[in-house]
């Protein structure tokens, strides 16, 4: 199996959670240089630190401030100890914000709170994504679950389920299908797994394939190849024929940060009355 990962777009797909991911903070550093630790509160351990809260809402990171606080710089630290950013404070502003995109290194970062030369607050977090697959099937087989039921073209196509189980937004640069199934991604079928142009994923508000789909922290969201990987060419990938088949395949993800790459496997089984001709497929989790 290969796999290569192209870029930019937006996402489009069907979304079941949205909202901004609340991140917990760390207690403030106070004068006599001790911290507190991470907490499933929104504001400091003693309710004084000027970080009141820390969020990720969709890809920026957003700091908000205690109203009294007379801090004049916030800085983020990325996880190599090299600034990440710097937001100046203006006099009466109780929010800053990052963009941290979906380029970002994953890890711990920590936000400083300045006064003048001084920091006056600290607080840490995690900000990984954590991809996983919850689902997936065939159009032909589960129509309710594609993009219009009534349309012939999603009997070739597959619908993924994935959900972002981490604390970090992530990109899905492409959506790949490798194995036994009758039009694989890779060189026995459509030939696109070692592709920077191509993702395989189709956007049904745009109808056209997308470079990208951006899934945020705790975000749901559904997937839909493009690539027609259960269309059965002659000569291509694994053929429908009289005699049943057993088979596995991976469907893949290749990802902009993280890991870059979350699979699962499938069992296939094909059964057919004759070659071309109505051939059925069934799908299982291995």
């Amino acid at each position: 199996m290969t796999q290569k990962n192209p870029r930019i777009s937006r996402r489009t797909v069907l979304r079941t959670f949205t909202g901004a991911t609340f991140v917990s903070i760390a207690g403030c550093l106070n004068n006599d240089g001790g911290s507190g630790t991470l907490s499933d509160r929104t504001t400091s351990p003693d309710g004084q630190g000027p970080l009141q809260r820390i969020a990720i809402d969709e890809t920026t990171l957003v700091v908000e401030l205690s109203a009294e606080t007379d801090v004049d710089q916030i800085n983020l630290i990325q996880p190599d100890g090299e600034v990440f950013g710097q937001r100046d404070v203006a006099t009466g502003s109780q929010q800053v914000s990052f963009e941290i995109g979906t380029t970002y290194a994953p890890g711990e970062y920590r936000v400083l709170a300045l006064e003048g030369e001084e920091t006056v607050g600290e607080s840490s977090l995690s900000i990984q994504p954590d991809l996983r697959i919850m689902e997936m099937g065939i159009g032909k087989n589960r129509p309710e679950k594609m993009w219009d039921s009534s349309s012939d073209k999603i009997t070739k196509e597959a619908f993924v389920s994935v959900e972002n189980q981490g604390s970090g937004p992530d990109a899905i640069m492409q959506l790949l299908f490798v194995g036994d199934v009758p039009y694989p991604s890779d060189e026995e079928g459509t030939n696109y797994a070692d592709s920077d142009e191509i993702s395989g994923i189709y956007d049904p508000e745009r109808d056209a394939e997308v470079d990208e789909m951006v899934i945020e922290p705790g975000e749901k969201l559904t997937l839909y190849s493009y690539r027609s990987p259960f269309a059965f060419i002659r000569g291509e990938g694994t053929s429908c024929k009289i005699e049943e088949q057993n088979g596995r395949f991976e469907v893949i993800l290749e990802t902009q940060v993280g890991t870059n790459r979350v699979s699962k496997s499938y069992s296939i089984h094909y059964s057919a009355s004759e070659e071309f001709d109505n051939c059925g497929i069934t799908i299982s989790e291995d």
